[in-house]
């Protein structure tokens, strides 16, 4: 429960403060410490700000802030002894005796509860540290959007329970596309206690982009340097404990496949969480100058006006107002110093563009990846092995202007060709076994409702549906094939032209070809299109592909109509979904969504 949540007249006993730095120091500094009693004295008329007693004296916070202290009270510490078996109820009156050792227990074992939030690029082995961590068996797959929500689990290690959020892959925090949204209002609203950066070792130019901005946010974090061993086999090295002091964030390399290093990590996120690793300190990436003379007017503001979000850094909300982030904006738009922040960041912006010869966004990125280099420059070299000659072999046929083209037709002319024809043994084989069966529930069963219910509802019923399922099943298998063998990714690359003439970013391809298999998680992968209007006319045309619920209706009428050209009928159905689509994508495109962001 969060302070915020208490009615006045409620007691309850402090966990810990959840935030940042500087604001998270003054709030423990007012006696909002582990153990410590508070006592709600009086809500405003309007609900904030809200009075306070603690440790004998009265403090006044606003409700946002309030939001950020995570208490327990009597009440919730008597149903954490009764889940656990105890029997002893107490009196919620008597805020001493037993009741105060029942509020210790509680709070000893809320106190050993870490959240953690899983952070990281897409591919990056997010889900694989979570499996191998929690026990689940979320899907891994190679191609952006493979988790498209967060998966939560939890498990205990060495007295702590660990609850961990598995969170969608994303480059950055901007607000371009659904991941990046979702992932930072994760941030926002549920504030973990400690956040696992999870990098991959041997790309981190690219990957420590994303910490720059966790660094601005200025969370207490760690970086699991993770695909540790590929690093390794290349011949690249590393020095992760000096360039985690450079920047104030423990290293820990991991291998997630195998789980090596896995439980280096959690004890020091142990350490992190309870304040004594020594290399955790908080660093300002520097952006130059010029951007910082124009972060500092902004900052001093956001810190002076009470009314400001209190969820994120001063300094973070800063840059992303000289971005011009639509989503800060808009949090930021009912503080009282919304106008004057606006007008700051205008003058800044316009000075800034004139002095660097180029946009903000460019000009910020430019630094980030600057002082990303100059870490690198010190601590890491890379391997000297070239790159796998067998993927660059495949990429030079399956993305040449030539062969691609032929070979992609090919493969989608196989995946349907095999679902019709290689499935016609199995099917035969099921019919053949339903049949069977009927016969001989019709030979030997007397007579009666028990006989017509086997026969003529369970068996002619189910049976008429399994008929069709290894035709699903060699479809779904293309399609898996098709995604963890990295073709499907290869296959976005070269249909992006075309992707792009009728209408839809390229990246709407990889939604489309999973619509074969099945609609919903085609839609739900449309979250990937950075575009608004790309991914919600990819949602309005995916229905249209034909998806495996309607193999059985095709096989029937196929079947039946043209049996002597089952193959290229059932392709024909297939290019008539696939044609309709591309009209209706361009019809769309042409009349309702003519912007494309």
């Amino acid at each position: 429960m969060r302070l915020s949540d208490l009615q006045t007249g409620d007691k309850a006993v402090v966990v810990k403060v959840l935030g940042y730095g500087a604001f998270r120091k003054r709030i423990i500094e007012m006696g909002f410490v582990r153990g410590q009693t508070v006592l709600v004295e009086l809500n405003a008329p309007l609900k904030d700000p809200i009075k306070y007693k603690i440790m004998d004296y009265e403090i006044s916070l606003r409700r946002s802030e309030a939001s950020l202290v995570e208490v327990i009270t009597p009440e919730e510490a008597n149903q954490l002894e009764n889940r656990q078996g105890e029997k002893n109820k107490l009196n919620v009156e008597s805020w001493k005796t037993e009741e105060d050792d029942c509020i210790e227990r509680a709070l000893t074992q809320s106190s050993k509860t870490i959240n953690i939030a899983l952070v990281g690029n897409p591919n990056c082995g997010k889900t694989s540290l979570f499996n191998v961590a929690s026990g689940a068996h979320e899907h891994v797959g190679n191609y952006s959007g493979v988790t498209v929500d967060a998966k939560k689990g939890f498990f205990e290690y060495k007295g702590y329970h660990f609850n961990i959020c598995d969170l969608p892959g994303t480059y950055s925090l901007s607000a371009y596309s659904p991941e990046e949204l979702y992932v930072r209002r994760y941030l926002k609203n549920e504030i973990p206690d400690v956040i696992v950066n999870v990098v991959v070792a041997s790309n981190l130019e690219r990957n420590l982009y994303l910490t720059t901005e966790l660094i601005d946010m200025d969370y207490r974090m760690v970086i699991a340097l993770n695909m540790f061993d590929e690093l390794e086999q290349s011949g690249g090295k590393i020095d992760y404990k000096h360039l985690g002091n450079m920047i104030g964030v423990p290293i820990v390399p991991t291998v997630s496949r195998s789980g090596k290093g896995v439980n280096q990590l959690f004890d020091t996120i142990i350490e992190v969480y309870e304040g004594r690793d020594e290399s955790v300190r908080h660093v300002h990436v520097g952006l130059g100058k010029v951007i910082e003379n124009s972060i500092t007017p902004l900052k001093d503001l956001l810190k002076e006006d009470p009314t400001c979000n209190r969820e994120f850094s001063p300094r973070y909300l800063a840059i992303k107002i000289l971005e011009g982030d639509t989503e800060v904006k808009r949090m930021l738009e009912g503080s009282e110093s919304y106008t004057e922040l606006m007008n700051i960041r205008n003058a800044e912006v316009e000075k800034i563009e004139t002095t660097l010869n180029e946009d903000i966004e460019s000009a910020i990125a430019n630094e980030k990846y600057g002082f990303i280099s100059g870490a690198l420059a010190e601590t890491y070299r890379p391997g000297d092995k070239e790159e796998a000659k067998t993927t660059r072999i495949i990429d030079s046929f399956v993305t040449n202007k030539l062969f691609g083209f032929p070979i992609f037709i090919f493969l989608m002319w196989l995946m349907f060709e095999a679902t019709f024809s290689i499935g016609a043994y199995p099917m035969e084989w099921i019919e053949n076994g339903v049949a069977w069966l009927s016969e001989i529930i019709g030979n030997y069963m007397p007579s009666g409702p028990l006989k017509d219910l086997l026969i003529d509802g369970i068996l002619g019923g189910v049976g008429g549906v399994i008929v069709f399922l290894p035709n699903i099943l060699i479809l779904y298998l293309f399609i898996s094939f098709m995604e963890d063998s990295g073709y499907m990714a290869r296959a976005a690359f070269i249909m992006d032209k075309i992707m792009h003439k009728i209408g839809l970013h390229g990246k709407s391809f990889i939604p489309l070809v999973m619509g074969f298999g099945c609609n919903v998680p085609a839609i739900m992968a449309t979250r990937t299109i950075e575009s608004r209007s790309s991914r919600l006319i990819t949602i309005l045309i995916n229905p249209f592909i034909s998806c495996s619920a309607r193999i059985p209706i095709y096989i029937l009428l196929v079947g039946t109509f043209f049996p002597q050209y089952a193959s290229l009928v059932f392709i024909g159905l297939y290019l008539f979904g696939i044609i309709v689509a591309v009209i209706t994508a361009k019809l769309m495109r042409r009349f309702f969504f003519k912007i494309d962001e």
